[in-house]
């Protein structure tokens, strides 16, 4: 249900895993719109948490992100650019569609919603925009370099955003998680490279993180304790980036 005196706040691929974990954090606190592919599980995962509204959109297809603000009819204060699609494939087995709809997940939907909401913001001097990147694109991922391509544009493009947007109140940031306890663990596809045991081993703290650790990041850097927080890339890797 919208309630007219909370902001709202959209989270992309919000079906499931860290965008679900997210959603869920702010429930209470704001008007929640998720997004996802599947309309019938949005539709059960609203009426189960109390968020405002749900949105089925394929964001790996243009014609769906440029219809999306339409779809939507509501203005947005708070932007967490969450959906995203990984790969693990060596560069020979790649597809030109693998190409392009990573590109356009993972890199060119976070930047046209960002185009869609920002003049509202402006307006109002105030909003949050949070990029979910990866610790792939900051150090790079062996037989990932397509998704590791990708989320590192997302830094560059947080950077040039946050100091385009920096005089009108909105900051811009974006989270690098390393692997998190999600769905993409237990993937039958991944766990033919790797089985958790063996991804544990390489992460210093020996452990994954949670998605409700990452919600709780957001929600430090939507506050106003962090309003001088912008063009900021943070790693939540439990010690991943620093090696092992």
């Amino acid at each position: 249900m919208l309630i007219r005196d909370k902001k709202n706040i959209l989270i992309t691929g919000s079906s499931q895993g860290i965008g679900l974990a997210i959603a869920k954090h702010f429930a209470c606190k704001y008007n929640v719109f998720i997004t996802g592919r599947y309309g019938e599980k949005l539709k059960n995962l609203c009426n189960e948490n109390n968020f405002a509204g749900f949105i089925p959109c394929d964001l790996s297809k243009f014609e769906n992100i440029e219809d999306f603000h339409k779809k939507l009819n509501t203005n947005i204060d708070i932007l967490i650019n969450n959906a995203g699609s990984y790969i693990y494939s060596i560069i020979e087995n790649y597809n030109n569609k693998d190409i392009y709809d990573s590109l356009m997940l993972n890199c060119a939907a976070p930047l046209i919603l960002i185009k869609s909401f920002a003049s509202h913001m402006k307006s109002q001097k105030w909003g949050r925009i949070i990029n979910i990147g990866s610790i792939s694109g900051v150090m790079g991922e062996a037989n990932a370099s397509l998704y590791s391509m990708t989320k590192a544009s997302l830094i560059g493009m947080t950077k040039a955003l946050a100091l385009e947007l920096a005089q009108d109140n909105i900051t811009v940031n974006i989270i690098n998680p390393g692997w998190v306890d999600t769905e993409l663990i237990n993937n039958e596809n991944l766990q033919e490279d790797f089985s958790r045991n063996e991804i544990i081993e390489t992460i210093p703290q020996r452990r994954f993180v949670t998605p409700e650790e990452i919600a709780s990041v957001c929600e430090y850097l939507i506050s106003d304790n962090a309003k001088s927080i912008t063009g900021q890339s943070i790693n939540i890797c439990a010690g991943l980036s620093l090696g092992y």
